[in-house]
């Protein structure tokens, strides 16, 4: 996903995925620093990774990577 919103410092690419953090004012904007969060946690559940790439000013790009292993159809 792609956004073209205020983008995220690198010092805080990390941090961003914890719970209660924000790269942002709570003032200018809203939430409570969880969504990102909650999407780590169930991305991580299912063998995943999510990351973000962004600079401030350019929007961010946040992929997730989920690992594929073959059903069985029957």
């Amino acid at each position: 996903m792609r956004d073209f919103g205020v983008g995220i410092p690198r010092k805080d690419q990390t941090r961003i995925f914890e719970r209660f953090e924000r790269a942002v004012s709570s003032r200018n904007y809203g939430g409570l620093g969880l969504g990102l969060w909650i999407s780590r946690q169930v991305v991580e559940a299912h063998g995943g990774v999510i990351r973000v790439e962004s600079e401030p000013g350019n929007g961010a790009t946040f992929t997730v990577e989920l690992p594929y292993s073959p059903g069985n159809s029957d």
